[in-house]
């Protein structure tokens, strides 16, 4: 177990790790179109280039830790711990589905989880939570932003994959020798 940790622990990944919580916190906070009910951006990007090259629990750092670090350093609303726990299990479901070989069926089960069920459902409860708004009126425009964003992720996916995952994985693996 020692052995394990030690290996996944490299310098390496620990730069990376932080680059792409880096990358979540900028893109997510400045580049993202954001209402307090709806998010539109590319934040997910960081996670799943860490689900891709890392692993599922590399992902589910970088979702967390962004997600953290971002709401302490540039609020957008009040801090909630649900969308913290909404943000490490996207890390999990894109690592889960993504890690060992991204296809496109692949991209599309883990995209469908991530947009219906996290984003769609359970975001949508703690902004009612949150908010006090109720669920059924919140319902319809959550699902067009995840209507959307599921497209976008799955095409996302499938081009970075094949434009960089595949040679980006290589350079990984041979900076942990």
């Amino acid at each position: 177990m020692r052995v394990e940790l030690k290996k996944r622990l490299t310098v390496q990944r620990m730069v990376l790790i932080a680059v792409l919580i880096a990358f979540h916190v900028v893109v997510t906070r400045f580049l993202s179109i954001q209402t307090p009910f709806v998010r539109i951006g590319f934040g997910f990007l960081a996670i799943v280039f860490a689900a891709v090259l890392l692993g599922t629990v590399e992902a589910a750092i970088v979702g967390g830790v962004s997600d953290l670090l971002g709401a302490l350093l540039f609020p957008s609303g009040p801090f909630f711990p649900g969308f913290t726990l909404t943000a490490v299990l996207t890390g999990v479901v894109f690592g889960l589905f993504l890690h060992k070989k991204v296809t496109i069926l692949r991209a599309i089960f883990s995209s469908a989880i991530v947009e219906f069920v996290l984003g769609m459902i359970l975001n949508t409860i703690w902004i009612c939570v949150l908010y006090g708004k109720a669920f059924l009126v919140m319902l319809p425009t959550r699902a067009m932003q995840a209507v959307g964003m599921f497209f976008v992720q799955v095409v996302m996916i499938i081009l970075l994959n094949e434009l960089l995952f595949k040679r980006l994985k290589g350079v990984v693996k041979e900076g942990e020798r």
